[in-house]
């Protein structure tokens, strides 16, 4: 793991080491929660680990699917379509049957040259296709409606579970099958689904198929008989056996030809993934990289992200040409097989014409019933991916974060008395390097603490241990009520949609009275926003970065916590608006509890203790000072 981002962890009053990193993800505001259970797991494979994988157990991913489905809100709903459409398939093959048997009469009538015959059958032929077409129009309806059915309630299940208590924090340490949650959650589900349905249906339609016509076969079988040394010889079900030999020997050619597709198109997904993340990176990184002119050196990272792409699809391409030798081969001979297999019982006078094409026929549909493998092989191997990556997608989100069964973790639990206290805590990277060490601090209600180090000492580190997203370490922080809890990261969370909304996130804006949300914004001064309140923007690229800290506070005033814990909170403000916007604690937030984090300072003005993390000499230890405010208790360094 490599976490990143400027700072290591919020704290206050304790013994960090060194050895700091990076976190990427920047925590939004939220009232806090307890964090989700972490159940041990395997370590996650690399991208091009489950790419290249073969032995996919397809039996567990089926399984899971199916779990998935039967536990989801609306399952019944889809298997009533799917009851629906199995109904009419069982109906369209009794029209095939009956289609079948048309057409020997209707070739018997050519053949005999009879003509009302001939008219006749016409006329039975337009009743029999006006019923298939009636039928094979709502089997069509009622398969796309199980694609988007099935796919509304895999998706549906999968939001759920990836939007439980911390897991999106936590999937950026996970790597491997939880990388690209939303190509997995958009593209990849709806393939599956798609490709589900389709091979499902597919096979259900082949096996009813083989049902309806192999008794058709047989029966007609014994009028394909062979004359040897002057007798005529019959083969009981002589032309079923041909069909499934013919049958399995394409299958079988399909199968060995086809086997790599299933790897290559894996490695495909994994690479299209990748370079849909990095053009989204692009697009959301415009402005810095317009700052830089770094367009040539993204033109050349995306092109190499096309590149591994291409070769992917090219080495697909490759294979699925080998593969249409087989499929196409054995698609055109299936024109004449049934003839060649059935010509000497006809030219031998035991078969009419009606006769051999009635034979031929059943022939056909039996044999295109039992080589369904060989047709659906590419399509096979592409749901199989599909399935593969959903699958792992599914299972990473019930092994998070990636801790070693066995390894200690930072306990969370509240505080009897509604304090904050740090108890023995040492808090790690997932490397095992200390970034702060036998901590031990007591915050009481009301305080005013200001955390401030270097950078790199611990202190936005201890922050999302805190909130519950850094398990890596050992101790016990007691915390307030969960709900009494809010967090400002160094960035503040826009969430999609209008102003309103992001005002009052996570709250849904029919639960907060308007005027209350615009005094909230009038306080910070936002009140040039008011009449666009309602307004659908992109927020966090229309409103400045400072309007977004503002934006903050002014959720702060509509969720009234009373832990306020600060990240940076106020660094793209200047002296007048911070001034201006720490007020609150004095105001409208009076009596709340606050813990800030920063380098400013002129931030030690709006606190009543300043906590210092401190290299020690040997760069590992960090040491524990605080600087009391003037006419403040002293506090010494186990916080009591």
């Amino acid at each position: 793991m490599k976490p990143e981002s400027s700072e290591a962890a919020p704290g206050h009053g304790l013994h960090p080491n060194a050895n700091h990193g990076r976190i990427r993800a920047h925590t939004p505001f939220i009232p806090m929660v307890p964090r989700a259970p972490r159940l041990p797991g395997p370590s996650n494979h690399a991208p091009s680990d489950l790419a290249q994988s073969t032995d996919f157990d397809i039996a567990r991913d089926v399984a899971l699917f199916r779990r998935t489905l039967w536990r989801a809100p609306g399952c019944g709903h889809v298997t009533a379509i799917f009851l629906v459409w199995s109904v009419l398939t069982i109906a369209n093959m009794f029209g095939q049957v009956r289609l079948n048997e048309w057409n020997g009469a209707f070739f018997d009538a050519i053949g005999n040259k009879q003509l009302a015959n001939f008219v006749h059958q016409l006329w039975t032929f337009v009743a029999i296709v006006a019923g298939l077409l009636t039928v094979t129009v709502g089997q069509t309806y009622l398969q796309e409606r199980l694609k988007f059915r099935v796919r509304e309630l895999v998706t549906r299940h999968l939001l759920a579970e990836w939007l439980k208590p911390m897991r999106v924090y936590q999937l950026a340490f996970a790597g491997g099958p939880a990388q690209n949650p939303d190509q997995r959650i958009q593209e990849d589900t709806r393939l599956l689904s798609d490709l589900s349905v389709d091979q499902f249906c597919g096979l259900f339609f082949a096996t009813a198929q083989v049902v309806a016509f192999t008794g058709v076969l047989w029966v007609l079988s014994a009028q394909v008989s062979f004359q040897v040394g002057g007798y005529h010889v019959a083969i009981p079900g002589y032309m079923v056996w041909c069909a499934l030999i013919y049958a399995l020997i394409g299958s079988s050619l399909t199968w060995i030809v086809g086997r790599p597709l299933i790897r290559l198109n894996a490695i495909r997904y994994a690479r299209e993934a990748e370079f849909r993340f990095a053009l989204v990176r692009t697009t959301e990184s415009g402005e810095s990289i317009a700052l830089h002119k770094g367009e040539a050196d993204e033109r050349r990272y995306l092109e190499r992200e096309l590149a591994n792409v291409v070769e992917a699809m090219r080495r697909l391409a490759s294979s699925l040409a080998h593969l249409t030798w087989i499929t196409s081969g054995t698609g055109w001979l299936t024109l004449v097989v049934p003839v060649l297999v059935a010509a000497p019982a006809y030219f031998n006078g035991s078969l009419t014409l009606g006769g051999l094409i009635m034979v031929s026929g059943a022939f056909s549909q039996v044999q295109w019933a039992m080589r369904w493998f060989v047709d659906n092989f590419p399509r096979l191997a592409e749901w199989r991916a599909a399935a593969h990556r959903v699958a792992r997608f599914r299972e990473s989100l019930d092994h998070l974060p990636a801790i070693e069964e066995g390894t200690p973790e930072i306990e969370i639990a509240e505080h009897p008395d509604g304090w904050l206290s740090f108890e023995d805590v040492t808090i790690l990277l997932p490397d095992g390097h200390i970034v702060i060490e036998d901590a031990n601090v007591t915050i009481s209600p009301g305080d005013r603490v200001l955390i401030v180090g270097e950078t790199g000492s611990g202190k936005s580190t201890l922050f999302r241990a805190v909130a519950g997203l850094w398990p890596w370490g050992s101790g016990r922080i007691r915390i307030p009520r969960p709900d009494s809890m809010a967090f400002l990261p160094q960035r503040p969370y826009l969430p999609l949609g209008t102003l309103r909304n992001a005002v009052v996130y996570p709250r849904a804006p029919q639960d907060v009275p308007d005027d209350e949300v615009r005094r909230a914004l009038e306080r910070c001064d936002l009140g040039q926003f008011l009449d666009r309140l309602d307004t659908e923007e992109r927020w966090d690229r229309e409103l400045s970065l400072g309007e977004q800290e503002r934006l903050a506070f002014a959720r702060l005033l509509i969720h009234k916590p009373r832990w306020v814990f600060l990240d940076e909170a106020t660094a793209a403000l200047d002296g007048d608006s911070q001034r201006h916007i720490m007020r609150l604690f004095d105001d409208e937030l009076k009596g709340a509890t606050v813990l800030s984090i920063g380098h400013r300072p002129d931030l030690a003005e709006y606190h009543t203790r300043t906590i210092q993390l401190l290299h020690g000499k040997e760069g590992a230890q960090l040491q524990f000072k605080a600087t009391l405010k003037p006419n403040m208790p002293r506090v010494d360094n186990r916080g009591r």
